[in-house]
């Protein structure tokens, strides 16, 4: 029966038919006719049936009243415990020590905090399952950084291998898939052919013969003429430096989830950055005898705890830090923007920063500053090529803060730990800790600057002339960036300035800052071809005093240089005289004939030069810059050229750099057109001030601290030895050039010396009078 009433519901779509109905109606067709069915008698229950179907009747008058309420009244919500913050606090102290408590300690807890046992045996399995994630989450993080740094790594030597070609006959290295042990047997057994072969031929000749000899034949006669000096044993050629590149690490891209922990990071060195500034003691203690402060190591472990730093500290690494303040001409939003652009802050510290690029924008931040994250990659250097330079890639953070009342800015840089480890390409390996700076706006455009340096290096030997300046943290610490950064700040607004004086043949504001780039960029380049930034390979002259003058060579077609090949040879001399004294002894142009003229004897070629523009930039009357002409005798054909000079001074060290420009050039450059296209070949000096700590026990009465005042003197000199790139260098080039070198330091000691007697003779003189 109940299979018909489905068919006739089905038959009827939405048509309702009520029971009695269904038992009481006739069924009629048109083509058929049935007698009307007789309705069935009704079904008395029995008792039993009777109270069924009375509780059936009850059921559903209850059901139908708990709707009609529920109607009425809205579903009551599940009520949830929130703990209170005070009970959070209390909780976490006792999960710090311990996070497996157990059942009396769990009860003890539940009393105090008014809690049931059952509510805080849940809240330490949910906190030790949050921190489990957490850790998985940073390993997980770590295991794919060190998978794609292998995969990279893998890949890229792969692509090494496919480019590899033979050095002589540029061929694949291993032709006809010879192994390398098979190419090693070989070369022993052409070995004792050759020797063999020798010793045959000794015999008839009558005199032993060497079996290798002079590997460098000059193709090219490159001599200067000044004096050559013969070596005492056969040199290397130097290594061709090509115009390097920045490295290619295309797969250090940061993804969507590891940007998150970046962004948490930067907040965390941030605020490590900001308490490293403000606090004194005992995070920072000052030696009494440099007076500098240094860094409490064991209290700075205590305070910070870097959240991914999961190595501990190694033997092999040393630790720099240092911290320093200073006031500069210049506002913070002009600070903070050449701070994220890695071209201006290149350009802002040309004597410590050699490469700078912005790998990847990470956050843009508000208008572009505040709140804006990079990942950047840097290599900083030291204007010598004794001291290895130092690379990373770092995040860099900038954020605009207020706290006690003040705004500042602060730009904070920190490792990239966690996420590619792998990816330090320098040597030594170099790592940089929540460093940067705190910049806070002044009266008058000006800004108050508190730098914090704070670094790991791998501990590797240094040229023993430059050991105590590099290991006592003044070749990168927070007082040299601070120094080079309030005198280039000074320089930029002399730039800007409209009411400074100029001296000489400068025609228009517009001629004087074209000149100004144009020394700018002079400097810089000055800075980067004496260092050993960018892969460049330095090759040291065997009979140098001291080890210390080192050449090389490199192929140049790009515009700004001289095209072809270049010889750039460096010097460095330890001077026992202030690095002032030294600064104003090679600025003196009264008497720069008596001590530079084998310095200048390739610019000028020993005519007298003479000041035709000067240009002040700075406050220190050393920091300026001049246009020198070359006086020529009126009968002589040789062409006239005019000399672009730039002398700076500050805390960290001093400059003086010379080039030849020819005169149409600066004539193009101060009619308003771009100067980017002038070559410059500079040379010049560079003085480091370096203080030692005398090893015996006596002090000096003068002298509280026993300690030698000195300088360390560089010569950087670069000559254009063929416009044709493919030129070599014989012997007498080099042997000229280091002989060069040699003289212009005997010059510069003897006119040092002449003047510290003078000056002696002279306190003598009043004394007696």
């Amino acid at each position: 029966m109940y299979g018909d009433c489905e068919a006739i519901s089905s038959m009827g779509g939405n048509l309702v038919v009520s029971s009695e109905t269904l038992f009481t109606s006739t069924f009629q067709n048109p083509n058929f006719s049935y007698l009307p069915l007789e309705p069935l008698p009704p079904m008395i229950p029995k008792e039993e049936n009777g109270s069924l179907l009375r509780g059936k009747e009850e059921m559903k008058s209850g059901s139908e009243s708990e709707l009609q309420e529920t109607t009425e009244q809205p579903l009551k919500k599940k009520r949830y415990h929130r703990h209170t913050a005070h009970q959070i606090q209390e909780l976490e102290a006792v999960f710090k020590e311990c996070p497996h408590p157990d059942d009396k300690q769990r009860m003890k807890l539940s009393q105090e905090l008014g809690l049931k046992p059952r509510q805080v045996k849940f809240w330490f399995q949910n906190r030790r399952t949050q921190m489990k994630a957490q850790q998985d989450r940073s390993e997980n993080v770590i295991l794919r950084a060190e998978n794609d740094s292998l995969k990279s790594e893998f890949y890229r030597l792969q692509a090494e291998l496919s480019k590899l070609v033979c050095p002589n006959c540029g061929g694949p290295p291993v032709p006809g898939g010879v192994s390398f042990d098979e190419l090693r047997i070989e070369n022993a057994r052409l070995g004792e052919e050759l020797e063999r072969v020798c010793a045959i031929a000794s015999r008839y000749i009558g005199r032993p013969i060497q079996t290798m000899g002079a590997l460098m034949p000059p193709s090219l006669e490159l001599d200067m003429n000044i004096n050559p000096r013969q070596f005492l044993e056969p040199m290397p050629p130097p290594i061709l430096s090509e115009t390097p590149s920045y490295p290619d690490n295309n797969n250090l891209i940061l993804m969507e989830e590891e940007k998150t922990i970046a962004m948490e990071l930067a907040m965390s060195a941030t605020d490590e950055l900001v308490k490293m500034c403000r606090t004194n003691e005992p995070l920072w203690v000052r030696n009494n005898e440099t007076g500098k402060e240094v860094l409490n190591l064991d209290e700075h472990s205590r305070m910070f705890h870097w959240p991914l730093n999961l190595k501990q500290r190694s033997s092999e690494f040393r630790t720099e830090a240092s911290r320093d303040s200073s006031v500069v001409i210049m506002n913070s939003i002009t600070l903070v923007d050449a701070f994220v652009d890695a071209n201006k802050w290149m350009e802002l510290f040309p004597s410590l920063v050699a490469r700078a690029k912005c790998v990847q924008v990470i956050s843009q931040g508000v208008s572009g500053t505040n709140g804006c994250l990079q990942l950047m990659y840097a290599e900083l250097h030291v204007l010598s090529p004794l001291v290895p330079t130092r690379e990373a890639y770092f995040l860099r953070y900038c954020q605009q803060q207020n706290v006690e009342d003040e705004t500042y800015w602060a730009i904070v840089d920190f490792p990239l730990d966690g996420f590619h480890n792998s990816l330090q390409t320098s040597f030594p390996l170099y790592k940089r800790r929540p460093s940067g700076c705190l910049i806070q706006d002044m009266p008058n455009g000006y800004s108050r600057v508190t730098w914090v340096e704070h670094s790991e290096i791998e501990e590797k030997p240094i040229h023993q002339i430059f050991s105590h300046f590099v290991h006592s943290g003044m070749a990168f610490g927070a007082n040299c960036w601070l120094a080079v950064l309030e005198r280039q700040c000074e320089r930029i607004a002399s730039l800007m300035a409209t009411n400074i004086p100029d001296i000489g043949v400068i025609p228009s504001p517009e001629a004087r800052k074209n000149l100004m780039r144009l020394s700018q960029r002079m400097i810089r380049t000055f800075c980067v071809n004496i260092s050993s930034c960018s892969g460049q390979v330095w090759t040291a002259v065997p009979d140098s005093s001291d080890d210390t003058v080192r050449i090389t060579t490199r192929k140049v077609s790009e515009a700004g240089q001289p095209n072809g090949l270049i010889l750039c040879a460096v010097s460095t001399t330890w001077l026992p005289y202030p690095h002032h004294h030294v600064f104003d002894l090679l600025r003196d142009e009264r008497r720069r004939a008596q001590y530079t003229m084998m310095q200048l004897e390739v610019l000028s070629n020993g005519n007298a030069l003479h000041e035709v523009a000067h240009i002040a930039n700075g406050s220190h009357p050393g920091n300026c810059i001049s246009l020198l002409r070359i006086n020529v005798a009126s009968n002589s054909s040789q062409h006239v050229d005019l000399m672009l000079q730039e002398s700076c001074t500050d805390k960290s060290g001093s400059l003086v750099v010379y080039s030849t420009v020819d005169v149409d050039s600066v004539q193009l450059a101060m009619s308003g057109e771009d100067p980017s296209c002038i070559p410059l070949l500079p040379l010049g000096f560079f003085i480091t001030p370096m203080e030692l700590m005398n090893d015996g026990g006596c002090k000096d009465e003068a002298n509280e601290h026993n300690i030698t005042t000195g300088s360390l003197l560089t010569v950087g000199l670069q000559v254009l030895a063929s416009t044709i790139p493919s030129a070599k260098i014989n012997l007498s080039s080099i042997a000229a050039i280091n002989n060069h070198l040699c003289t212009t330091v005997q010059q510069i000691s003897s006119a040092l010396s002449s003047n510290c007697i003078g000056s002696c003779n002279e306190g003598d003189n009043g004394k007696e009078k």
